[in-house]
């Protein structure tokens, strides 16, 4: 009987691992989110730099989009965009991206040359 729980629960562990390593795709931390339905921003989350908002308020709006803008950070910051949208709007919004506010070192002041 115990030989059969030990196996049962050795399954498990597999199992769940397995499952972990398929599924756990590497992520980063997600910067903002931006839904669109039929054109109008539906919700959003993070902090968006607000030029990006405007301009990709009015792609959305003139194409009239449903779609989910997001930014993800994981060592470089990558801007992703729905499937369902075509590659020339895909490449209007991420021209509007501000990369470069992102791409910013930030110095360290904790120490001084003395």
């Amino acid at each position: 009987m115990s030989e059969t729980l030990f196996k049962v629960g050795f399954i498990l562990v597999g199992l769940v691992l397995i499952y972990k390593l398929i599924f756990s795709g590497k992520r980063g931390v997600t910067l903002f989110e931006m839904q669109f339905k039929e054109g109008r921003l539906t919700s959003h989350k993070g902090k968006i730099p607000e030029k990006f908002q405007r301009e990709c308020k009015a792609i959305a709006k003139t194409e009239k989009l449903t779609c989910v803008v997001r930014a993800e950070k994981a060592g470089s910051v990558r801007l992703h965009v729905s499937a369902n949208v075509g590659d020339s709007i895909t490449q209007r919004i991420r021209n509007q991206f501000p990369f470069e506010y992102y791409d910013k070192k930030s110095v360290d002041n904790s120490r001084q040359a003395g």
